[in-house]
C-alpha cells in the first residue's frame, strides 16, 4: 500500500502531520520562514496536499493558532482540576501555562505565532476571543479586579522573555527565563484571598 493511498484513508493524520511540521518551520525559522513549500517539504506530501486541507497561508496558521488555543484549554483544564481552591483557580492555572517552559518546541512555536499575531487583527483576535471566552466562563471565580493584575503581568513576563535575546541591553540571554520560577510564585501569591 503507497503512502498516497494511506493518506486518502487519514485525512486527519494527514492533517495533523501538516500542523506538527508547520509548528517545526516557525519554531526554526519564524513566521518570516514559513511557507507552503517549507510545510510541505518537512511533511513530506506535495504544496497541494498542504493546500487541500489549508487553502492558504493565513488558513494555516489560523489553524495552528486553534490548535495551541485547544491544547491550551486542555492545560488549564487539567491544572484547574488539580486545584482545591475555587477562588482565582483559572488565573492560577492561566499564570501557570503562560509561564512554563516545559515544551521548549510548543514555546517557540507559540512565541512566533503570538508575534505574528500581535498586529494582525485577525489572527489577534482568536486569542482575545478565546481569553475572554474562558474569563466569561470563569467569571464566578475570576472576575475580581485584583486577579487581572497578575494574569496581566504573567502576560508581560511572557512578553519580554520571548524578545529578550533581541533587547541590546540584556544582561544574558536567560536573564529573564531564570527568574520565571520565583516570578511565577510571586504571581500565584497574589491569586489567593476571600472575595
Amino acid at each position: 500500500m503507497s503512502l498516497a493511498h494511506t493518506r486518502k484513508k487519514q485525512p486527519e493524520l494527514v492533517r495533523r502531520t501538516i500542523l506538527d511540521c508547520a509548528g517545526q518551520v516557525i519554531a526554526e525559522h519564524g513566521m518570516a520562514g514559513l511557507s507552503i513549500q517549507a510545510v510541505a517539504d518537512a511533511a513530506g506530501v506535495s504544496k497541494g496536499g498542504v493546500f487541500h486541507h489549508f487553502p492558504n497561508r493565513q488558513a494555516l496558521i489560523e489553524a495552528m493558532l486553534n490548535d495551541l488555543l485547544e491544547q491550551g484549554d486542555r492545560d488549564i483544564d487539567t491544572l484547574m482540576a488539580a486545584d482545591p481552591i475555587a477562588y482565582g483557580r483559572f488565573t492560577r492555572a492561566y499564570i501557570r501555562l503562560v509561564l512554563s517552559d516545559d515544551n521548549p518546541d510548543r514555546t517557540a512555536t507559540s512565541i512566533a505565532l503570538v508575534q505574528g499575531s500581535l498586529f494582525d487583527p485577525q489572527t489577534g483576535g482568536l486569542w482575545n476571543s478565546w481569553l475572554h471566552g474562558r474569563l466569561h466562563r470563569h467569571a464566578e471565580t475570576d472576575s475580581d479586579p485584583a486577579l487581572e493584575v497578575p494574569r496581566l503581568a504573567a502576560d508581560g513576563a511572557w512578553l519580554i522573555t520571548c524578545i529578550q535575546d533581541a533587547l541590546p541591553d540584556a544582561p544574558h540571554p536567560d536573564f529573564l527565563r531564570s527568574r520565571l520560577p520565583a516570578l511565577t510564585e510571586r504571581l500565584l501569591a497574589m491569586t489567593y484571598g476571600s472575595k
